[in-house]
């Protein structure tokens, strides 16, 4: 099963995320199959491709709890 969840990026007290699509059973930092996004909780840039996210949920994805707030502040699931 696919996820669509947060990968850590940056160096101390400079944290970026790419939100990307992943096996369930793959380790965070794992090999991502899709990277759909971007996300500074720092800054609060939200950069997404949904034309990507839309075909991962129809296929029967399920995003992160945390992933689903940052896409619904975005309104792309609408």
């Amino acid at each position: 099963m696919v996820k669509p969840r947060l990968k850590r990026y940056g160096g101390k007290q400079r944290i970026t995320y790419r939100i990307i699509a992943i096996d369930v059973q793959s380790r965070r930092q794992g090999k991502a199959i899709k990277e759909v996004g971007f996300y500074n909780p720092r800054s609060g840039h939200i950069k997404l491709d949904v034309s990507a996210i839309t075909s991962f949920v129809k296929k029967g994805a399920q995003t992160t709890q945390t992933v689903h707030d940052i896409i619904r502040r975005a309104n792309v699931l609408q």
